[in-house]
């Protein structure tokens, strides 16, 4: 027989295998979840980039079949059950639209992509009702693990992991002094850099350990224990690693060392903080083999479930509500995309009381990033004292994929470059103060404030939560940004340079505004 002929045969078996209630929900969970992922796809593709790309998320490629594996094993109680669609579920999709436009207002990527797969499961839960989605849970709650989070995490990690281990090398006898995430030893200076902060080891632990405690584990409190674990176990494995290096290079010499550190840090050292927990937490696993994963007597005789199921809506105008939703978010978005202020045509950094325009020669090139801004200006003033400081100025018509203020890699840390971050900096006036070292010894701190309408802030969240507030009323306001900066030479502060300037300049917002003729 010709394969065309068995194919239609084949097809049909497969669907006599579905129970005959849970087709038509079946078709429109995968319609509604094809469609979703076509409309976003710009975000779904960016997260896959993430995934395939950038070693922190590669475990990500591995939570869509573990999804998969967690819903066939609940098959055989699901089968069993009425899904039916559920009117609640839309206001579930609604908010979860709100969230990706507000991500899209703000230029916040990771509100964005997680809205995106938050549509995903608001969709399960509308059309196949509270029963069943309370038995899929689990499953659409891991769903979160598909977004790429973390790099947030990767300063304070930092500051950990070198606190961390400047106390195993000092307990180790090895003379060593700490400044950030420098850590100076008589074998050589170390920096504990992004790559070395252990996140993404972190995320992945996080996402083991919670899949290991939802499937090992019935207590509750031991759950919580073990994913505490999973937790604790990689920051404190991280710290190890990174005396190891230290420990071996005061032997071996700082280049063996890191060639021993690039062997270990890898999936090696991770399998074996997955083994070390496993081996931990093993006596402590308490669900049965073979026990199932879901409660389907529990469910189907809960009240509360019940009742919400009455509430029910007919999954032809669930459909069409959903549609309504995205459609309304991605004009919204649009238009809100369009949004630009006017900008002078030219911008020039002002004269400064006490200070005068010099030069700009630095020990180290360092030129601040501001992408997508239409002005940059970068200038050196100098005082009768011979201190100096570096000004940084950028202003935008407006914010945007590709052009925002605060964005990943963007501000007085310049990516791949030879500056590194050593620590937070000194608090001045309600900026983002940040400590810079080049070379190992060029120290350069950095002030940074963002100014946009009426806010005047250094931090990222208050910037785009006021460029948020202008997009969701489709009002055109510039963004500026204003970055002063100082070098350490000789016995000079910097902080107190950039101080005395700051005071000689009067009020950032001001000056600001006066830069970018705003007002």
């Amino acid at each position: 027989m010709p394969p065309e002929a068995r194919a239609p045969g084949l097809r049909a078996t497969l669907v006599e295998r579905i129970p005959a209630h849970w087709r038509e929900p079946i078709a429109a969970l995968a319609l509604a979840w094809a469609l979703l992922i076509a409309c976003f796809a710009r975000d779904w593709a960016a997260m896959f980039d993430q995934w395939w790309n950038i070693s922190t998320y590669t475990h990500v490629l591995l939570v869509p079949p573990i999804i998969g594996w967690l819903v066939w094993q609940r098959w055989p109680e699901l089968r069993d059950m009425e899904p039916t669609g559920w009117r609640p579920g839309l206001w579930l999709f609604a908010g979860a639209g709100i969230v990706w436009v507000l991500g899209a207002f703000s230029g916040f990527d990771l509100a964005r992509q997680g809205a995106a797969v938050a549509l995903l499961g608001a969709s399960a839960l509308t059309i196949l009702g509270p029963k069943v989605g309370r038995a899929l849970a689990f499953p659409l709650a891991y769903m979160v693990f598909l977004v790429p989070f973390g790099d947030e995490l990767v300063p304070p990690l930092q500051l950990v992991t070198a606190k961390l281990t400047i106390f195993l090398t000092h307990a180790s006898a090895i003379p060593a002094v700490i400044d950030g995430v420098f850590i100076d030893t008589p074998a050589g200076l170390f920096e504990v850099a992004e790559a070395c902060s252990g996140v993404k080891f972190l995320i992945a632990m996080i996402a083991f350990g919670v899949l290991a405690a939802n499937v090992c584990f019935v207590s509750w409190k031991r759950r919580i224990a073990f994913v505490a674990l999973s937790i604790a176990a990689p920051i404190l494995a991280n710290g190890v690693r990174a005396w190891g290096t230290i420990y071996v290079a005061q032997f071996k010499g700082a280049e063996y060392a890191t060639g021993f550190d690039h062997i270990v840090y890898g999936w090696f050292f991770f399998a074996l903080v997955i083994a070390l927990v496993i081996a931990i937490g093993w006596k402590f696993f308490d669900r049965p083999p073979g026990a199932p994963l879901i409660d389907h007597e529990a469910i189907e005789a809960s009240r509360i479930l019940s009742r919400w199921s009455a509430n029910s809506v007919n999954l032809r105008r669930a459909l069409m509500a959903m549609g309504l939703v995205v459609l309304a978010a991605a004009s919204w978005a649009m238009a809100a995309e369009r949004l630009t202020a006017r900008l002078p045509v030219q911008v020039f950094l002002p004269e400064v009381p006490g200070w005068k325009r010099v030069d700009y020669v630095p020990q180290a090139w360092w030129e601040p990033r501001a992408s997508g801004a239409e002005h940059r200006l970068l200038g050196r003033y100098i005082d009768s004292k011979g201190d100096t400081v570096d000004v940084f100025y950028a202003l935008y018509s407006g914010q945007s994929d590709g052009r925002e203020a605060g964005g990943f890699g963007e501000g007085a840390l310049m990516p791949q470059s030879e500056w590194a971050w050593l620590s937070p900096g000194p608090d001045l006036a309600g900026a983002k103060a940040d400590r810079l070292l080049a070379r190992g010894q060029i120290e350069r701190v950095a002030y940074t404030w963002y100014r946009t309408g009426g806010t005047l802030t250094g931090s990222n969240a208050r910037l785009k939560a006021a460029n948020t507030a202008d997009r969701l009323l489709l009002r055109a306001r510039p963004t500026a940004v204003l970055i002063l900066s100082s070098e350490k030479t000789g016995t000079a502060r910097p902080e107190v340079s950039v101080q005395r300037f700051q005071s000689a300049i009067g009020p950032v917002d001001v000056w600001m505004d006066r830069i970018g003729a705003v007002r």
